[in-house]
């Protein structure tokens, strides 16, 4: 408005200026006012009074000047907070400039940020101490912060199930449905995550511990995030970035591995076209795994049943309002508490510590071990599978639950042989396995350990 009419601007301005000038004008004059009435022991009373304003100004300068984030910093001499904030700044780089899974990467690298501010007050580690919620601190708005009430959705597990909603609802399980088969692709996947709990072990970790570093071979996000919150989690800041990291560099981590264990012929092998399914499967399906899944492994059901209920609501034809907003508007706000609440636990004591070095080193072997399970498995199936009913085994690799990365990633590496050659439909059946896969196999080590 203001731009369209000049005239109306300056008046405005004019106005405001006018309205300062008056009540300084006022100011000044009761103030005058003021000092000719004083008697002589009024004017007493207001030199003592200005003197001990006086002080006490200094000593709210002081106090001031000693509450800032600088100053602890420097009384303090923790290297470590700024060897933390600096590790926020790079995961920031990686997100934005790199577009390492940004969309969680950057949320968690500012929650980093925010936790090691020092004087910021924002996370209580002392609040979740023992693996418990310690309720009565909540009671009062001075002992907690702003993140601490955020954490509570992970530490109760909403935030990963929210998610597994809006994952559901985003993913298509045709490919599954028409070609079974590579559910076992999808479960070998799973083979890195049981693998390094094992080596994770024989370092020295507890069995709880063992239990969170091997879901990051899983690819997937939300369920390392929800299996260490309820196992270890006071290394959910180091495994969260590490599962996030490994996911984004899918593309650096499989390919080599896919092309060590296979040869060129096999990486030329073509796969039928995939059957239609009809939308009465499409909705059986969900229904079936998750009575099925429930049924054998409970501790499952919280993550398998979100997953299929947003599943549910994208087939079922008559929820597409439900669906769109767990595929959106859900999706995006958990995402982002998530993020922060996750970043905020990865403060200094805990993240700068040598079992941070062996969670990132066992992170990758679980994932590297559990792409060669999946590509492994498709080479001894195709030993029973006759001549054109063969498996690519490149399609092997995409039962790490990395949705849809890792199937673009087997039908890059097989158009390098065979440019006509389409994976991606056939890569996806594992794929969506792999998230099935994962979530099971979260809920056997939460019922083994948790």
């Amino acid at each position: 408005m203001f731009k369209k009419n000049k005239k109306l601007h300056r008046a405005v301005i004019a106005m405001m200026v006018l309205c300062c000038l008056v009540c300084l004008c006022f100011t000044f004059a009761y103030a005058a006012g003021g000092d000719d009435a004083a008697s002589p022991e009024a004017e007493q009373t207001v030199a003592a009074t200005e003197a001990q304003g006086a002080s006490s100004n200094s000593e709210a300068i002081s106090n001031f000047l000693n509450d800032t984030g600088i100053a602890k910093m420097i009384k303090q001499a923790d290297w470590k907070t700024i060897i933390m904030i600096l590790i926020s700044f790079v995961l920031m780089y990686l997100a934005i400039g790199k577009g390492f899974e940004p969309l969680l990467l950057l949320p968690i690298a500012f929650g980093m940020l925010l936790t090691n501010l020092p004087g910021a007050g924002m996370y209580h580690a002392e609040i979740f101490e023992g693996g418990h919620i310690n309720w009565s601190a909540f009671t009062d708005s001075k002992t907690f912060g702003l993140i601490d009430v955020l954490y509570l959705g992970v530490k109760l597990g909403i935030y990963p199930c929210l998610i597994f909603i809006g994952v559901g609802a985003s993913t298509d399980f045709a490919p599954l449905i028409a070609n079974p088969k590579t559910l076992l692709l999808g479960a070998a996947a799973q083979l890195g995550i049981f693998l390094a709990f094992l080596g994770a072990k024989l370092l020295g970790f507890t069995s709880f511990e063992a239990g969170s570093i091997g879901i990051i071979g899983g690819a997937d996000g939300p369920t390392a995030i929800y299996t260490t919150s309820l196992l270890a989690p006071h290394l959910l800041g180091a495994i969260a970035i590490a599962a996030y990291s490994y996911m984004a560099l899918v593309p650096v981590i499989q390919p080599p591995i896919m092309r060590g264990l296979t040869t060129k012929k096999e990486r030329m092998i073509r796969m039928d076209n995939l059957r239609p399914v009809s939308k009465k499967e499409k909705i059986i399906f969900p229904i079936a795994v998750t009575a099925f899944v429930a049924l054998l492994v409970p501790s499952a059901a919280p993550l398998i049943g979100c997953l299929m209920l947003g599943n549910l609501l994208r087939e079922c034809g008559v929820t597409d309002r439900l669906s769109k907003t767990a595929q959106n508007e859900l999706m995006n706000i958990t995402v982002i508490f998530l993020g922060i609440s996750v970043g905020a636990t990865a403060t200094a004591g805990s993240f700068l510590q040598l079992k941070t070095l062996g969670i990132l080193a066992m992170g990758i072997v679980a994932f590297a071990l559990g792409t060669t399970g999946g590509v492994l498995l498709a080479k001894f199936m195709n030993l029973f599978l006759p001549e054109g009913k063969k498996i690519n085994p490149l399609i092997g690799s995409a039962g790490v639950s990395a949705v849809p990365m890792a199937a673009r990633v087997s039908q890059k590496e097989g158009q390098k042989e065979d440019p006509s050659n389409f994976l991606l439909m056939h890569a996806m059946g594992p794929n969506v396995a792999g998230v099935i896969g994962s979530a099971v196999a979260a809920g056997v080590l939460i019922a083994l350990f948790g």
